[in-house]
C-alpha cells in the first residue's frame, strides 16, 4: 500500500483556509478515482481503494496540524509501512501560488505539521509542497495562511486540484519530475484566463494577471501576468 497524507485542521471553520489546501487535494484524489468512503480511523479520516491497479489510502489526521504525525505513524504502523510507502501534501508558504516541489526527504522547512510526522516517521518520506504564495510581509503571515482563499484564486486552485488528482499515479511511483511537469503544463494552461466565482460569474482577470500599456492603447501584454512570469524563469519562453 502506499499511503497518501494530506494536511490540514478539521472542523468547519478551518476549511476554506490556505493552510487545509492538503485537505482539499486529497478529497479531489479521493472523488476523482472513487475511493472510499471515508471513515473515521487513525485519529482521522481514512479511505482506500486502488489507483492504476496500486492499492492506496488516503488519510485526513484529525488532530490539527500539529500533532499530524500521531495519526500518520498510527497508520504506518498498522499497516507496516516505511517512510518511502507515504506521501504528504501540505501548503508551502514560500512557493507562489500555483506552483508545485516534489521531493523526498529534507527538513521541515517550519511547517509544524511536517515537524509532527518527521518526529514519528524519520525524514524519508515524500512531500508534495503546494504553493499558496506569500503576503509580502512576516507579519501578514498568520492570517494569510489562516484565512479562506480568495475568489480570485479559483482561476489556479481548482485546475491545481484536478491535475494533481488525475495524476495521482505519479505519487504513487515516485515519478515526481512528471508530476511537476504535469501540474506546470496546466498551470500555463489557465494563466491568462479570466476568474469565475462559485456562481457561475465572470469577474475579469485576476489582478496583476492582465497589464496595460498606454502606447499601445491597453492591449493585452502577450507575457502575462505573475503565474506567467512564474513559469517562464523555470521554463524560459
Amino acid at each position: 500500500m502506499h499511503l497518501i497524507v494530506g494536511l490540514g485542521n478539521p472542523g468547519g471553520k478551518y476549511a476554506g483556509h490556505r493552510h487545509n489546501i492538503g485537505f482539499m487535494a486529497v478529497d479531489r484524489i479521493v472523488s476523482h478515482h472513487g475511493l472510499g468512503p471515508w471513515r473515521a480511523k487513525f485519529s482521522g479520516q481514512f479511505a482506500d481503494g486502488a489507483i492504476d491497479g496500486d492499492r492506496v489510502g488516503v488519510l485526513k489526521p484529525e488532530t490539527h496540524m500539529n500533532l499530524s504525525g500521531d495519526s500518520v505513524g498510527a497508520a504506518v504502523r498498522f499497516f507496516k509501512l516505511s517512510p518511502d510507502d507515504v506521501t504528504v501534501i501540505y501548503d508551502e508558504i514560500d512557493l507562489s501560488a500555483g506552483k508545485i516541489k516534489v521531493k523526498t526527504g529534507g527538513g521541515t522547512g517550519g511547517h509544524n505539521g511536517i515537524r509532527s510526522v518527521a518526529a514519528h516517521l524519520g525524514a524519508d518520506f515524500s512531500r508534495v509542497r503546494l504553493g499558496i504564495g506569500h503576503p509580502g510581509h512576516r507579519q501578514l503571515v498568520h492570517g494569510h495562511v489562516l484565512g479562506d482563499f480568495a475568489k480570485a484564486d479559483l482561476v489556479w486552485l481548482e485546475p491545481l486540484l484536478d491535475t494533481l488528482a488525475a495524476n495521482a499515479s505519479l505519487m504513487v511511483q515516485k515519478d515526481a519530475a512528471n508530476l511537476m511537469n504535469r501540474v506546470a503544463i496546466a498551470m500555463a494552461k489557465i494563466s491568462d484566463k479570466p476568474v469565475v466565482d462559485k456562481t457561475g460569474k465572470t469577474s475579469g482577470p485576476s489582478e496583476g494577471q492582465v497589464r496595460h500599456s498606454t502606447a499601445d492603447g491597453g492591449k493585452k501584454d502577450p507575457d502575462g501576468g505573475p503565474m506567467s512570469a512564474m513559469l517562464r524563469k523555470l521554463f524560459g519562453r
